[in-house]
């Protein structure tokens, strides 16, 4: 079995898609629930994301960004690169019932960089439980 190149999660969310993408996209929403950053939703933009820095994986604590497709509300894709990783993070978004599946897919990782598989198991785990949570909270504090 080959090891993953490719976090894939997704999460049905008790909102309509027009207010998931707006958490999806709006920087001050986004810093809330995912880092605190310079987002501007426009393809091409380069933003970043900062966090603490983990110096033992030779993370400085930013996640260097590109917009590289915006489909307002269905997809957003952006270059994630900091540390080691040079990926892609993409967003899908697709009405289901009264809320939305909300689809994440963060792909790119090598499989035979040890530092990059310890990065892909703690985003695995990160995406999947804290992330999705903190994103629920601002979802049912967000008004509209």
């Amino acid at each position: 079995m080959s090891e993953p190149t490719t976090i894939a999660v997704d999460q049905f969310l008790a909102h309509p898609p027009i207010k998931v993408w707006r958490a999806l996209t709006d920087s001050d929403l986004l810093a809330r629930w995912l880092m605190s950053n310079d987002f501007t939703p426009v393809q091409g933009h380069r933003f970043t994301f900062r966090t603490d820095p983990r110096p033992g994986q030779g993370f400085d604590g930013v996640v260097h960004c590109e917009v590289l497709e915006i489909d307002p509300p269905r997809r957003l894709r952006w270059a994630w690169r900091g540390g080691r990783l040079d990926t892609v993070v993409t967003w899908t978004l697709a009405p289901e019932g009264r809320g939305t599946r909300l689809f994440l897919e963060h792909s790119g990782f090598d499989p035979d960089d040890p530092v990059q598989r310890r990065t892909f198991t703690l985003l695995d785990g990160g995406w999947r439980s804290h992330v999705w949570r903190r994103l629920e909270g601002i979802l049912a504090a967000a008004a509209g």
